[in-house]
């Protein structure tokens, strides 16, 4: 199914939106993760492309990413921006006139699902949370701390790296390994995503720790994907949530890194599918 792009102006702010149904469908929003160049375009195409006939798919590019709004004074920290674009989202339904969407949040993305649901608890459904940022975990894998750094000598070759730790078998995706790099340059050599980069990965600024506590009050139907080879983010951030999620479940995936939706974009629309018509 064809994508619809355009831009809607939100507040302060300005989404690029990548869209695909009938908005008289049920609503999924696509949260993308974060990383050099991202967009909700180069994590979400071929799915939204593929759900369209059953969802009305919106895929934006978050604040502080692609071709929406770039702040000139970003606040610094993961913590503290994304709680901008989560607020930011929730005015993204309203301008959108939608009530009540279901979320699938990879990595940022998950983080951002939270923090909807936890402050608009009536406007979320479903959520699906794929290697999601926010737990407590013990360290920080050589390939996070590469995306971090990424700008400290950001080079084409460098991001095709990068993305080559993102899957299990980057031999077997080489060819879309190398597209995605391709696109993705054209946004990270521009001032405005190197300086929204900058400030989401700002070292002095605070981390967003999602509490025990907090997840126990979540009472909305969750289905936690992970790919057993992460390298991105480890497994074990994945256990936490499920863990402290009242209505959560875990499905983990063998030969699976930190892009489930890429590697493997049909096991992913079906439980996808599946979960939004309560069947997992």
């Amino acid at each position: 199914m064809s994508i619809r792009r355009s831009e809607l102006a939100v507040g302060d702010h300005v989404f690029r939106l990548n869209e695909t149904g009938d908005p008289g469908n049920e609503t999924v929003l696509f949260l993308h993760g974060s990383g050099p160049g991202a967009t909700g375009l180069s994590n979400w195409e071929q799915i939204i492309g593929d759900l369209g006939d059953t969802f009305h798919c919106v895929a934006p590019d978050m604040i502080g990413f692609g071709d929406s709004s770039h702040p000139l004074d970003p606040p610094q920290g993961m913590g503290p921006f994304n709680e901008l674009r989560a607020e930011a989202l929730l005015g993204l339904l309203d301008a959108l006139d939608l009530d009540r969407v279901h979320l699938v949040g990879n990595s940022m993305g998950g983080q951002l699902a939270l923090l909807m649901v936890l402050a608009a608890p009536d406007r979320i459904g479903k959520v699906m949370l794929m290697g999601s940022g926010g737990a407590p975990t013990s360290t920080v894998s050589p390939g996070l701390q590469h995306l971090r750094e990424f700008y400290a000598e950001p080079s084409e070759t460098s991001l095709r790296d990068l993305l080559s730790e993102f899957v299990y078998e980057p031999a077997l995706l080489a060819g879309r390994i190398d597209a995605v790099a391709a696109d993705r340059m054209a946004y990270v050599e521009r001032a405005d995503v190197a300086r929204s980069h900058r400030a989401s990965f700002n070292p002095t600024g605070a981390r967003r720790i999602f509490t025990p506590d907090e997840l126990a009050g979540i009472d909305h139907d969750v289905l936690v994907i992970h790919g057993r080879d992460d390298r991105i983010i480890p497994l074990e951030a994945s256990h936490y949530f499920a863990k402290h999620l009242p209505n959560a479940n875990l499905y983990v995936i063998g030969r699976c890194g930190h892009w489930t939706q890429i590697e493997h974009p049909q096991k992913f629309e079906t439980l996808l599918t599946r979960f939004i018509a309560g069947i997992v």
